[in-house]
């Protein structure tokens, strides 16, 4: 009876529910018991109460989206920062890791920082378009249609852009496995170059020549990185066939260890250079071979100075360079008699040819005037 009685007076104009309605807020139950005006509460109900209710609301759910954004980000940069960071080792290999982590630490810097935004720009994206559905809501948008139609264009942009979307996930997966940053030298199909920039949608590399190609992410199947992790020094050195191997091995490593002793050179070297030993055979010449372990993007300069010691060596040695075959042909004395002293014999065919080495002297006619030659 009671429950009964209630309901009816809560539709009745001169009373509070009946003025604010079966909720009454703070406002219009303040404005009903200084004024016990249904005007009055109604006013305040519709024009302060209510809009003054939203803005709280929406104001509330913006300065938590916004919150939520800050704390994300903070946490995301102290991860790239500590991914950032290189890591020390204690063990035994203390110097290789230290020569690869500062080699590699502006690599890793800017492959941490990319990632860092890419998680960024994600967390802000998914907390606004929250933020922003909540307020429409609020407001009395029916999100239904919004969200079908933002379905619809969805798989609309994604039959449309098939290669865009791949370019970009093959772009992330590069950033996220490393598989190659800025300043490595790579080989991408037929082109080889260093990484200039990389984005979540090209690869810009440069090659010796200083042609910039720009490849996309979504083409790319296969990448050959020179200059990951640590980096090979192969030197060829070309020996005559008659040498003694064994002695150019002694000679070629105490030429490695003249480069390896120096403290500027060392530094750039993770371990001592080995002579491998014969590396191809040859009628004329055996080409011997010398490694050095280097430092990241460091291998051609070692090479170059320690195929400049091994010939140093070498030629302190005693052992001839192999130069290409020479041919000398002379002419006969009876022919044409002796060359003048310091004239060479011009090369060519054998005698009485076109540029051979002796030339037929020119018959006389019995008239006395030179007759031209058979």
């Amino acid at each position: 009876m009671l429950h009964a009685t209630s309901l009816a007076l809560a539709h009745v104009p001169g009373t509070l529910t009946g003025s604010c309605g079966d909720n009454p807020g703070i406002a219009c139950r303040l404005a009903w018991d200084l004024t016990h005006s249904a005007n009055v509460a109604q006013i305040v109900q519709v024009y302060l109460a209510g809009p003054f209710t939203r803005t709280v609301r929406i104001a509330f759910v913006i300065v938590l989206a916004v919150l939520l954004r800050f704390v994300a980000h903070r946490l995301i940069n102290r991860i790239t920062e500590r991914a950032a960071t290189p890591a020390t080792s204690s063990n035994g290999r203390a110097r290789l890791a230290a020569a690869i982590n500062a080699a590699g630490t502006e690599r890793r810097e800017q492959r941490a920082r990319a990632l860092g935004s890419i998680l960024r720009s994600a967390v802000s994206i998914a907390v606004f378009g929250i933020a922003i559905l909540t307020i429409l809501g609020d407001l009395g948008f029916d999100l239904t249609p919004l969200l079908l139609s933002t379905t619809v264009l969805g798989v609309t942009l994604g039959f449309g852009a098939q290669n865009l979307v791949r370019d970009y996930l093959a772009g992330i997966l590069m950033l996220v496995e490393d598989y190659h940053g800025v300043g490595d030298t790579i080989n991408v199909k037929d082109i080889s170059g260093t990484v200039e920039a990389m984005t979540l949608l090209t690869t810009q590399l440069r090659d010796v020549n200083g042609v910039v190609w720009h490849v996309r992410n979504g083409t790319i199947d296969t990448v050959g990185n020179e200059s990951q992790g640590w980096s090979r020094a192969i030197i060829d050195y070309p020996v005559p066939y008659g040498e003694d191997l064994a002695r150019i091995r002694l000679l070629m490593e105490q030429a490695a260890d003249s480069l390896y002793r120096e403290r500027g050179w060392r530094e750039l070297m993770l371990e001592e250079p080995e002579v491998w030993g014969a590396q191809e055979l040859s009628s004329r010449e055996v080409t011997m071979r010398i490694v050095a372990k280097t430092a990241p993007m460091r291998q051609w300069e070692v090479a170059r100075e320690l195929r400049a010691r091994v010939k140093a060596v070498l030629d302190a040695a005693g052992v001839a360079p192999v130069g290409p075959d020479t041919i000398v042909i002379s002419a006969s004395s009876d022919q044409a008699g002796t060359a003048p002293a310091g004239e060479a014999a011009l090369p060519g065919g054998p005698p009485g040819t076109p540029g051979g080495g002796d030339r037929p002297a020119a018959a006389t006619a019995e008239d006395g005037t030179a007759a031209p030659p058979p």
